[in-house]
């Protein structure tokens, strides 16, 4: 993938205008999803069926993210400055994920899609994969945590960067490695589709966690780093007159501060999840000792009634 490389620092202006990008993989990707979404969500309308809007609005919002990072002035910026990389990084597998898992795409391919001709097709498939066992070590933390340490430790600090990115398509595959391990990791922790593996709200909250310390520890190292870790960025960023080493620490403060903004708002998605599910569960036992009683307090009292009865021991 071919793309001209900018020739003047950063501005907002610049950021945000179109370039040519001779096959725009990741934009051409989210025009499809956001188009096939879109017709899902107006054949349950039509329908009369209920499908809600604001479901529509968040995975619209998260593919109109993806093709702007990937489709305008960030992404010739991207392939310049390891600062812009990583703001790219970062919303690719921290942003986008989660407006696109919080849309329920896969509940609305299960409601939408016709079960007649291709449709069936298509559902049989998915049913396929939610049964398959790869798709359940795929969402798994053992699979999803270890992709998280090499999107970001094992890039950057094993050399792996520069190896990639010197090949042809290396930043396109990239960023393309971004979107699904992003996607892998949230779809366990946000998602309300069916899946084949569903974590506890306990295991949720820690991968959270997890994530959070990852980032942390990770933007605090490069801002605090003495050499320049991806020399295929040097060359380019010096061209526009900007010191590598200090772009590269501008990208270790963006790990350290975007990257943690959408891992609160996801502890905070899931504590009132946590909260509300107990809430509901709490409620529903209540209703239940209402109709049938507590077994244990109806024994707890027959064995008081029945020392009443017995008396004293002498």
């Amino acid at each position: 993938m071919k793309i001209e490389l900018p020739d003047a620092p950063p501005t907002l202006e610049t950021l945000l205008a179109p370039v040519a990008i001779d096959v725009p993989v990741l934009p051409l990707v989210a025009a499809l999803l956001a188009t096939g979404y879109v017709l899902g969500a107006i054949t349950l309308w039509r329908e009369g069926r209920r499908w809600p809007v604001w479901r529509t609005i968040c995975f619209v919002l998260g593919c109109v993210v993806l093709a702007a990072v990937t489709g305008l002035g960030v992404e010739a910026y991207g392939h310049s400055l390891v600062s812009v990389f990583m703001f790219q990084q970062l919303t690719l597998m921290m942003t986008v994920p989660p407006l696109l898992v919080l849309g329920s795409p896969g509940s609305l391919l299960l409601r939408a899609t016709p079960h007649r001709g291709v449709g069936r097709t298509v559902l049989a498939v998915a049913h396929s994969g939610l049964r398959s066992s790869a798709a359940r070590w795929a969402l798994s933390p053992w699979c999803t945590v270890p992709l998280y340490l090499l999107a970001f430790y094992g890039l950057y600090l094993a050399n792996a960067a520069d190896a990639i990115l010197g090949l042809p398509g290396g930043h396109a595959a990239l960023e393309v490695a971004f979107l699904l391990a992003g996607v892998l990791f949230t779809i366990p922790i946000l998602s309300s589709d069916p899946l084949p593996i569903r974590l506890s709200h306990a295991g949720r909250a820690l991968d959270v966690f997890a994530e959070a310390a990852l980032h942390a520890f990770f933007g605090v190292f490069l801002m605090m780093g003495s050499t320049v870790l991806v020399a295929s960025f040097v060359a380019p960023t010096e061209a526009l007159g900007i010191s590598p080493l200090e772009d590269q620490r501008l990208a270790g403060g963006l790990a350290w501060s975007y990257g943690e903004a959408p891992t609160v708002l996801m502890l905070m998605y899931v504590m009132h999840r946590w909260f509300r599910d107990d809430t509901a569960k709490a409620s529903a036992a209540d209703r239940y000792r209402d109709l049938h009683g507590d077994s244990d307090l109806d024994a707890y009292n027959a064995y008081l009634r029945k020392l009443d009865a017995d008396g004293p021991q002498r």
